[in-house]
């Protein structure tokens, strides 16, 4: 399975997963348009996904920061 294929998908939260090429993609999150290898879909999200905070909870900090 190492060599199979998977894309990257993304949810409303701004959360990412990696999803088996061949499978629809699920209720609720989004293709990214991204695929390739574990591998390479893997140090994708590590290159975009640089705050794993929830975008509601960062939206919320962002509100409650002093100054907002």
């Amino acid at each position: 399975m190492d060599d199979a294929r998977v894309k990257v998908l993304v949810n409303h939260e701004e959360q990412y997963s990696l999803w088996p090429d061949f499978l629809d993609v699920p209720s609720g999150w989004k293709d990214t348009g991204v695929s390739g290898s574990k591998e390479e879909c893997l140090a994708y999200v590590k290159e975009v996904w640089t705050d794993m905070r929830p975008l509601s909870l960062r939206k919320k900090m962002e509100e409650s920061a002093p100054g907002a």
